[in-house]
């Protein structure tokens, strides 16, 4: 795409060892990579280190790094007390078959702060924290079926992944949304197993509880679904869910693997939402693998074995393993109220900025998020879900060119999906963010006139 002089938006950067790795990587990977999520165009940039708020590839150029693996790295990249704290731990090893007093004082720093989390255990990804949530959601209440919102990524358990990619074509009808497999071959019974809600169809979603209520262990709602359009709760949607719930004696699980980065008590605390079991992970690891699953010590009782064969158990060679424990301690324990804070000045400084620079343009964007985290939708409107929040062909070109501009700009933009902020930034990193947008702005209708061509 050109600028309005048809010269390129912004000079491609260069990519030659990127490129050469990407090449060594087709002999040995399917694809190239080990992870579906990497963004390629067309070829992925190799990181050789991070730097606070920024990352340098193997070619050698900075980045202002917005995905920050995912959300995971609140406090940026090579964040010195954590790993100053590993450094010392490794000497002592790196993983047991026995407990370490790690695990107890990062499960102790988190009940302190989760106001639904009275017991925990931890595991090593968001997708096990949520696989062993609905788990243990079933081993409490006997029942096989969950519920979940429409287009909500919860990772890769299959019942979990029902739902989270459907189109136009495949979707159904807003009535009656269809739980679409995630890959090819997945057993049919699981869309039996699954009833798929939409976001903030309050209606809507006490009629389909209450149909299939006699079958639900648990309904599990993320608080701001980062795929759904990074859109909050409204009240009376969680007050529906939760009501519905409590009637019919289904859980109520909360992940949060994502979203706890919303607030010093989470994203649930955020919307007055209290659940049954909470699914986390990301920024509880300090940039090593982890995921937890917590609630009341009446549901997490389904974990206990001490007496006898546990009704759920749960193990993993590598779950509280020290590294893990020791470097999400200091991460969260320097997460205090006033970093949250500062936080949330950051985002909404930032989104204000945003917002500025599209009704400066007159274009035809609008941003989402809160807290640390943010999403560019080139849309008219705010998305209600995730039907509103899916990309057409043109919107998906516009999201791509806009990803491209940026990385061409030196800041790394995740496409389609949520950015988030880090401690490690400054009010000189939101501006430059702010300031790259207005300057792909300046040639936005250019840009749509030839992507809807």
């Amino acid at each position: 795409m050109l600028h309005k002089n048809n010269e390129p938006l912004s000079a491609a950067l260069p990519n030659v060892q990127s490129e050469r790795l990407f090449a060594r990587g087709h002999g040995v990977f399917p694809d190239g990579t080990t992870r579906a999520t990497i963004e390629r165009d067309p070829t992925p940039r190799y990181v050789q280190r991070g730097e606070g708020a920024y990352l340098v590839d193997v070619d050698g150029q900075r980045f202002l790094d917005l995905n920050n693996n995912f959300t995971t790295l609140i406090h940026g990249h090579g964040y010195a007390p954590v790993m100053d704290a590993v450094a010392r731990l490794l000497r002592d090893g790196t993983c047991f078959s026995n407990p370490t007093v790690h695990e107890i004082d990062l499960a102790e720093l988190l009940i302190d702060r989760i106001p639904s989390v009275e017991q925990i255990r931890f595991v090593n990804t968001g997708t096990e924290a949520v696989m062993f949530a609905i788990k243990a959601a079933r081993a409490f209440t006997g029942r096989p079926c969950i519920a979940k919102i429409e287009g909500a990524y919860h990772g890769s358990y299959d019942w979990a992944e029902a739902g989270q990619g459907g189109t136009p074509s495949t979707w159904g009808s807003p009535d009656a949304p269809v739980a679409v497999p995630a890959y090819a071959g997945t057993p049919g019974s699981v869309a039996d197993e699954v009833v798929i809600l939409r976001f903030n169809d309050t209606e809507g979603a006490r009629r389909r509880i209450a149909a299939a209520a006699d079958r639900l262990a648990c309904i599990l709602l993320d608080p701001m679904p980062s795929r759904g359009g990074l859109i909050p709760p409204n009240p009376d949607f969680v007050a529906a869910v939760i009501e519905t719930a409590r009637h019919y004696g289904i859980l109520v699980v909360c992940d949060e693997v994502l979203n706890l980065r919303q607030s010093y008590r989470g994203a649930s605390s955020r919307y007055g939402i209290e659940p049954d079991l909470i699914a986390t992970g990301k920024i509880i690891g300090g940039g090593f693998p982890i995921g937890a699953i917590g609630g009341s010590r009446d549901v997490m009782s389904v974990f206990d074995g001490s007496t006898g064969r546990a009704k759920l158990a749960q193990g993993g060679t590598f779950s509280a393993n020290p590294v893990s424990m020791v470097a999400g301690r200091v991460s969260m324990a320097a997460m205090t109220e006033a970093a949250f804070a500062r936080l949330d000045v950051l985002g909404d400084r930032l989104r204000a900025a945003l917002t500025a620079a599209i009704e400066r343009r007159q274009a035809h964007y609008v941003v989402s998020g809160t807290a640390s985290l943010f999403r560019i939708h080139p849309k008219q409107t705010l998305p209600r879900d995730y039907r509103d929040a899916y990309p057409s062909s043109d919107e998906a070109a516009l999201m791509k060119a806009m990803t491209r501009f940026f990385r061409n700009e030196g800041v790394i933009l995740p496409d389609g999906a949520a950015a988030c902020l880090s401690t490690a930034m400054t009010d000189a990193d939101i501006d430059k963010i702010a300031n790259t947008f207005d300057r792909f702005l300046a040639a936005a209708p250019v840009l749509e006139k030839e992507t809807h061509s």
